[in-house]
């Protein structure tokens, strides 16, 4: 049996193979990794400052309830309690703000409740799933469901 350690010099060469690997890996980090990315977690400071130069586009729901009261108690009482008003009627801050500016627009409501409700493996067992076909080929959703609250009318 041989010395163990005796040929030292492949320990070297693969102690230096890793140091060198290791130090590229933190010059690229330093050059890649934007300033300030990790520190509040997984993005970077300055995108707090970037987003808060944005216009807000999004009014809330509270927004909507202090005019929309009705159908704010609706919503509240049915099956769609957790989906935000702007979910289906696209972002109203403007409307909001001054609502000459921007009118709300009524949603095609085929068309969004199939953004939920259209039948999909991938959906949970117990999610209300439609297959169009089969369930209303023709008309809107709203002729037998009401919106805010869907259970059949």
């Amino acid at each position: 049996m041989g010395r163990p350690f005796g040929d030292r010099e492949h320990l070297v060469r693969v102690a230096l193979l890793f140091a060198g690997g290791f130090a590229v890996f933190l010059l690229l980090r330093a050059l890649l990794v934007p300033e300030g990315f990790g520190v509040y977690g997984h993005f970077r400071v300055a995108a707090l400052d970037a987003n808060r130069q944005r216009p807000l586009v999004y009014a809330g729901r509270s927004a909507c309830a202090e005019c929309h009261s009705e159908e704010a108690d609706l919503l509240r009482s049915g099956k769609h309690a957790r989906v935000g008003c702007e979910a289906c009627h696209g972002a109203l801050a403007r409307h909001a703000e001054d609502p000459a500016a921007q009118k709300a627009v009524r949603p095609d409501s085929r068309s969004v409740c199939l953004v939920c409700h259209e039948a999909n493996r991938a959906k949970p067992a117990g999610f209300p799933k439609v297959v169009v076909a089969d369930h209303a080929p023709q008309g809107s959703c709203a002729d037998c469901h009401r919106p805010h609250a869907p259970t059949p009318q």
